[in-house]
């Protein structure tokens, strides 16, 4: 089964490349399989419409969905290489499609801003929105460097990323620990309270003018689905009160589109095991996905 039934073939004319990451070995949770998550997230779209909210016919989008990176469980350095490969010989077939990744815990989220960050090695104008109820910026966590509660940390420490290219958004489950490395770091996070203190249009515009002031003009967008309140995404391991709406992200991403190239995005933490038997939380992630894409394309 295909995202939305796309080919899976890319083309002179493809602008997107939806992949899978089946991993989630770095979850510190024992009761997720969000490794299952990108076959189900594809498996829900038979069953949704193919225009967008917005009117955009699906099947007229410029997107192929060539399947899964190879991953063996518990072997994390070969993943790494194998995630690092597959991305490589996407950009071997065409060097200005945007990688779209299905995950998977949020670690792999990790070795794909780093391998697409190479990609882009001469445009320093490039940033990374997170949006995360949890900072994820532990250094070291259960397994040690290499966590879903590390993936910010492991992110900020590459070359191309600082504290005014990293934005973290939407976060209301901070541990005293990373709040201690965010501020000694200076990293920025929005907190998900001040969608409601400031209003939502002056936050959006926040999040826009954190990136303009550093000069950003690429951006890769990770989305964790515990961003989003566990009311309408309850399918994940941490399902944290007092996120965004559906329809706030809607908005955000729609802003970004708008405002910046966007070179890659994913979406991660779904946990089908843990979704309400009607799947709104996978649905609700394939319909951010392909709104998101359409955003970008139009």
């Amino acid at each position: 089964m295909k995202f939305y039934d796309f080919g899976d073939i890319i083309a002179s004319d493809t602008e997107f490349v939806i992949f899978g990451i089946p991993w989630d070995y770095l979850s510190s949770k024992d009761n997720v399989n969000s490794s299952t998550a990108p076959q189900k997230i594809r498996e829900v779209t038979k069953d949704l419409a193919l225009t967008t909210e917005m009117g955009v016919e699906i099947p007229s989008l410029k997107v192929v969905d060539i399947g899964d990176v190879s991953i063996d469980p518990t072997n994390i350095e070969r993943n790494l290489r194998e995630i690092k490969d597959f991305l490589i010989a996407i950009y071997n077939q065409k060097k200005d499609v945007i990688p779209v990744m299905i995950g998977g815990d949020h670690f792999c989220t990790f070795p794909v801003v780093k391998t697409i960050s190479k990609e882009f090695i001469a445009d320093d104008n490039i940033g990374v929105l997170i949006f995360d109820a949890h900072l994820d910026l532990y250094d070291k966590w259960d397994k040690g460097v290499y966590s879903h509660a590390t993936v910010s940390h492991r992110i900020y420490d590459l070359d191309q990323f600082n504290k005014n290219n990293l934005l973290i958004v939407g976060t209301r489950d901070i541990d005293i620990p990373e709040m201690k490395i965010a501020n000694e770091k200076g990293i920025n996070h929005f907190d998900a309270f001040l969608f409601s203190d400031l209003g939502f249009k002056n936050l959006s515009k926040d999040i826009v003018a954190f990136f303009q002031n550093s000069r950003i003009k690429s951006l890769y967008v990770s989305i964790d689905i515990d961003v989003l309140d566990p009311s309408i995404a309850p399918g994940t391991g941490y399902a944290i009160p007092g996120g965004l709406s559906y329809r706030e992200l809607w908005q955000l991403l729609r802003l970004l589109a708008k405002n910046f190239k966007i070179i890659g995005c994913d979406i991660v933490e779904v946990s089908p095991n843990l979704d309400a038997p009607n799947k709104m939380t996978s649905n609700l992630a394939a319909k951010l996905l392909i709104e998101f894409i359409s955003f970008i394309s139009n």
